[in-house]
C-alpha cells in the first residue's frame, strides 16, 4: 500500500471477492480522515461494484484501487489487466417475477452494479491504460452544493 503526500490510497490487490471487503475497509478510513463522512456509503457501494467487476474480469490476478481527493471531490478508480471494456446490462424495469431467486441460479440476478455506480458519481468513465488493461473510475462530488437532491446521499 502507497500513499501519496496529499494523503491518496493506492494498492495493489488479488482479483478475488476477498478483495472487496479489504477494499471497503481501506477507503472507508480514507474518507473518514478527510471528513467526507456525506459520501462515505454511496463511496463504499461504488468500491464495491469496481473492484467486484475487476475480480471478475481478472480472477486471482492483480488489480488495483486508487483513492484520491481534489477540489472536485474523491475520485476512487480501479485497474483490472483486461482490455474488455465494462458493459451495463440495458436499462428495464424489473419486477420480483424477473428474478430467480433459486439457490442455484441467485448470482445470476446481477449485473446492474455500472448502473449503479453512474447513479452515485458526479462522474464516471473508464480510461485504457497506456501500459496495458483499464481503469475505471467514479468521482463523488464532496461539497454538498454539488450533490444533485435527486442522487441519493443529496439533501
Amino acid at each position: 500500500m502507497a500513499m501519496t503526500v496529499t494523503g491518496d490510497l493506492i494498492i495493489s490487490l488479488m482479483g478475488t471477492p476477498a478483495s472487496v471487503g479489504l477494499a471497503r475497509t481501506l477507503v472507508d478510513a480514507r474518507i473518514r480522515k478527510w471528513d467526507y463522512f456525506h459520501i462515505l456509503d454511496n463511496a463504499l457501494l461504488i468500491v464495491s461494484e469496481l473492484v467486484t467487476n475487476a475480480a471478475r474480469q481478472t480472477p486471482r490476478e492483480e488489480i488495483r484501487l486508487q483513492c484520491s481527493r481534489d477540489s472536485y471531490g474523491v475520485t476512487i478508480a480501479v485497474w483490472d489487466g483486461a482490455y474488455e471494456l465494462p458493459r451495463a446490462k440495458p436499462m428495464r424495469e424489473l419486477t420480483l417475477d424477473d428474478l430467480d431467486l433459486s439457490e442455484a441460479a441467485f448470482d445470476d440476478n446481477g449485473g446492474w452494479g455500472l448502473h449503479i455506480v453512474q447513479v452515485l458519481s458526479a462522474k464516471c468513465g473508464v480510461i485504457a491504460d497506456p501500459g496495458g488493461g483499464k481503469w475505471v473510475w467514479s468521482r463523488c462530488a464532496t461539497r454538498r452544493s454539488d450533490i444533485s437532491p435527486a442522487q441519493p446521499g443529496g439533501t
